[in-house]
């Protein structure tokens, strides 16, 4: 798929991981979500909007905003994502609107916090998006990606992607925690890392 730009931007599944029924995937997506909410309430101070690039389907940009640290909207690159998220989570305040990570703007897009989550494993240009994200924030990022190998051998351990050796489709970077840091450290000061198996999630903030 291509954005506005036209580039390039491998969709993802649409497996729903927030709504699972797997007992153990529910504990393990929990564990993420909770992740995200102790950064976003200890590590962040004076947040008085937040905006989530590459919000998908939307389940993280709803349960950010029932945190009620600040206003959340959320943006994706694809108008007919956004239009389905609007009727799934249209009635709960958020703005929802088309938006490219790599066409990110401080004054349409800046806010104090902005969260990215399972995006840049996706993104041909991954340096790109990141470089976006550092100069459109206004105080903090928090970005997430799948810890690898790990998520590859899950995948195989649950009998998925057998053919890809467990790679999800959609997934063309693939960063261990170490990996992942160095990456961000290019672009952003890191606070804090956390790897709420099998995630890793960074907060960081603009140089």
């Amino acid at each position: 798929m291509k954005d506005a730009r036209g580039v390039g931007i491998p969709a993802g599944n649409w497996e729903d991981k927030y709504h699972t029924s797997n007992p153990l995937a529910r504990r393990l997506v929990d564990n993420f979500l909770k992740t995200v909410a102790d950064l976003i309430r200890e590590g962040t101070d004076g947040v008085e909007s937040i905006l989530e690039v590459g919000c998908g389907e939307g389940h993280l940009a709803s349960f950010i905003s029932r945190l009620e640290v600040a206003p959340v909207k959320g943006c994706d690159f694809s108008a007919e994502v956004i239009k389905e998220v609007e009727g799934l989570h249209g009635g709960e305040g958020i703005e929802f609107y088309v938006r490219s990570i790599y066409d990110l703007e401080r004054g349409r897009d800046g806010c104090d916090l902005l969260v990215c989550c399972e995006v840049l494993e996706h993104l041909e240009k991954p340096e790109e998006g990141l470089r976006r994200l550092a100069e459109v924030a206004g105080k903090y990022v928090l970005a997430s990606v799948p810890s690898e190998p790990v998520w590859r051998v899950l995948n195989v351990m649950r009998g998925k992607y057998l053919r890809r050796l467990g790679n999800t489709p959609g997934h063309i970077n693939h960063w261990s925690p170490g990996g992942f840091r160095g990456l961000v450290s290019r672009y952003l000061h890191i606070l804090e890392t956390r790897t709420p198996f099998p995630w890793t999630v960074v907060l960081a903030r603009p140089r």
